[in-house]
């Protein structure tokens, strides 16, 4: 680890810093349960104080501390993730503060859907909104009508399927206002314009509708808050909706062919349909905006509507930047052309690599000054992709992820916050924009808003806390994210040592360049030509590094993870260049089709490695774990294939 002033935010791989998470836990745990004795001090016990002494309590203490063993050595088989040996999934050690906040508000049990049941971390999770807000570079002052919302998930599927209600209702809107009537200067004078507006057109209207209703008596209020109401997509439902504006189709949402199967799901759940979901081309695994462009142009030509677009920012699989920039390029110029939609970021994995362009004030780094700091980060391409972060209309991101707090923590932030008024369960669109109740008790009563009828005020008190031990910037919480951007440049340099110290044994390349901390490599070993052997090979390696054999976690020398190449996904020119670096003959692809796609070999299979650890290169004790994984692979390789050479 090169940076000591990430020393004390871990527990630590040895448990390192083990007293002091011990003393704060003790400290807050006595501090909650004076809490309680001084609540009301005249309230005498309820549990008498010789119950600990009769047969029941120490019958009941004694299985108590049976089960708790037994699940405590039934953990010990879990995969050590806290570990510089794992480089697996997207996953690590905790950040301390993050855990110790965890901790103390467990005691309390506050469920953040409204302010009676969670009065203090209900504000905690909005703030952790506009934390999150500042940090993408949205506008984060609550006394401002524009300022940001967020709010967090359970993870990411939860806030994709967010973004994905927020976006119909954002896009239905302008439909249920013209058919209700409303007498609006701005409103369009057809349906097929009101339902293919722009997501800031839209915003525009429903500032325009509470504005109006505002001026009118408390009778025609009503009025037309129930006109209006019965019009909205959310009350009749798709089918109903559409049937009364036959003129509309229901619309598509266009993802990379990267995009996590969260969006498959959400699809289902909003009622589009998982044949909405039009998946892109990518290039080089990152979406391919000339495939957007002739989709869209498609799309217009056809009068079918569009939903949003989702680039990913950071691909759970590969971990790869979409062109944000492009994206939001083209919500412009196809908008201006009639056809709006919303981009959403599933910046889910990526979201707090932003932190490494935020600079303390705020304001955007310039490029020039972080290359500085790295070897090849950012590139041009990624460098806008963040800076265009700010222009995009929702955003997923998961602080369980690359936030380092405990699951279940995931976020949904929207650009302006008066879009989720039309998300709430009381109406709460009718919101007329001159109350003066602040951001805080405007958005207090969370369970109008979101999916979740439950959800626990203990990951709200994690994040925040991590977030004010370490703020959302590069002189901060940035640190931790440049650590594993080093990790990544000290793996793509050991493997390219690895590819030629096994040049003889084994052909090994990184099949693209890795955007982020997330890097993948390719093995075939030298001599074979069949896709279906080489799969077979990494698998073989996969046996030993995989976590869930069931095995102590003490049998394994390293744990990681495997992912596929699929030609749909990487694309015919990027698909015949690895096969050709690695050897391999494309024509084993489907060779035959029906054994190939049953035995998994329609498409290659790689390693996959999450450099996410701060640890990995530990240079307190001059260890490099990257090293150490490939002398690891280097020994594994040699046994895996015969002396002379030959094909495993």
């Amino acid at each position: 680890m090169s940076d000591p002033a990430l020393h004390p935010c871990f527990l630590g791989p040895y448990g390192e810093n083990d007293a002091l998470l011990e003393q704060l836990v003790v400290e807050f745990l006595r501090d909650h349960v004076y809490w309680r004795r001084n609540l009301h001090p005249e309230d005498p016990p309820a549990i008498p104080t010789r119950a600990h002494r009769t047969p029941g309590f120490e019958a009941m203490e004694a299985t108590l501390r049976r089960e708790l063993h037994a699940l405590s050595a039934a953990l010990k088989r879990s995969v050590p993730f806290h570990s510089q040996r794992y480089l697996g999934h997207m996953v690590s050690d905790l950040l301390l503060p993050a855990l110790a906040a965890h901790y103390l508000t467990l005691p309390y049990n506050p469920n953040n859907v409204s302010e009676e049941a969670a009065p203090v971390t209900i504000d905690l999770e909005l703030k952790v909104g506009l934390q999150l807000a500042r940090m993408i570079g949205y506008v984060d002052d609550p006394s401002r009508a524009d300022c940001a919302f967020g709010h967090l998930t359970s993870g990411g599927t939860t806030a994709n399927f967010q973004g994905l209600r927020l976006a119909l209702a954002m896009k239905a809107f302008p439909v249920a206002l013209r058919a209700a009537g409303v007498p609006l200067a701005r409103l369009p004078d057809d349906p097929q314009t009101a339902f293919n507006l722009m997501p800031a057109q839209a915003l525009d209207l429903l500032a325009d509708w509470q504005a109006w209703l505002a001026d009118l008596t408390p009778t025609e209020h009503g009025h037309w808050q129930h006109a209006v109401t019965r019009q909205r997509i959310e009350t009749l439902g798709l089918p109903a909706f559409f049937a009364r504006h036959p003129t509309l189709s229901p619309p598509r949402v266009l993802a990379p062919v990267t995009a996590h199967y969260s969006w498959s799901k959400g699809m289902k759940l909003v009622g589009l349909g998982r044949d909405a979901l039009r998946l892109l081309p990518e290039r080089a695994m990152r979406l391919d905006l000339d495939g957007l462009d002739t989709e869209l142009e498609r799309c217009l030509h056809a009068r079918q509507p569009v939903l949003m677009v989702v680039p990913v920012l950071g691909s759970t699989e590969f971990g790869t930047i979409d062109p944000v920039d492009g994206v939001i390029a083209a919500r412009e110029r196809f908008g201006s052309r009639g056809l709006g939609f919303a981009v959403h970021v599933d910046a889910a994995w990526g979201g707090y690599l932003a932190t490494l362009f935020r600079a303390t004030d705020g304001s955007l780094r310039p490029a020039d000054a972080m290359r500085r700091e790295f070897t090849s980060f950012p590139t041009p391409e990624v460098h806008a992709a963040f800076a265009a972060l700010a222009e995009s209309d929702s955003i997923t991101i998961d602080p369980h992820k690359l936030g380092y707090v405990p699951y279940g923590a995931g976020a949904f932030v929207c650009r302006d916050q008066r879009a989720i008024s039309l998300l709430s369960e009381d109406a709460d669109y009718v919101f007329d924009g001159v109350d003066d109740r602040d951001f805080f008790h405007r958005h207090r009563h969370l369970g109008r808003y979101i999916p979740e009828g439950s959800k626990p005020g203990t990951a709200a008190a994690a994040v925040y806390v991590a977030h004010r031990v370490l703020p959302l910037d590069c002189e901060h919480f940035g640190r931790l994210q440049a650590q594993t951007l080093r990790n990544r440049e000290a793996f793509v340099s050991a493997a390219e040592a690895f590819a030629e110290r096994m040049r003889d044994r084994l052909h090994c390349t990184i099949p693209f360049p890795p955007d982020s901390n997330l890097v993948c490599l390719a093995l075939n070993p030298r001599g074979n030509h069949s896709v279906a052997t080489a799969n077979d090979f990494v698998r073989a390696l996969l046996r030993d590094l995989r976590g869930d054999d069931g095995g102590p976690p003490q049998s394994h020398a390293f744990f990681g993870s495997a992912t596929t190449l699929r030609p749909d996904a990487l694309g015919a020119a990027d698909t015949r260049r690895v096969l050709c670096e690695l050897h391999l003959d494309p024509d084993t692809l489907a060779d035959p089709p029906d054994r190939a796609i049953e035995a998994g070999n329609d498409r290659l299979t790689i390693l996959r490695h999450t450099l996410m650890n701060p640890f990995l290169l530990d240079t307190e004790n001059g260890i490099s774990y990257i090293e150490r994984y490939f002398d690891y692979l280097s020994d594994r390789v040699a046994r895996l294939l015969r002396p002379s050479g030959d094909c495993w």
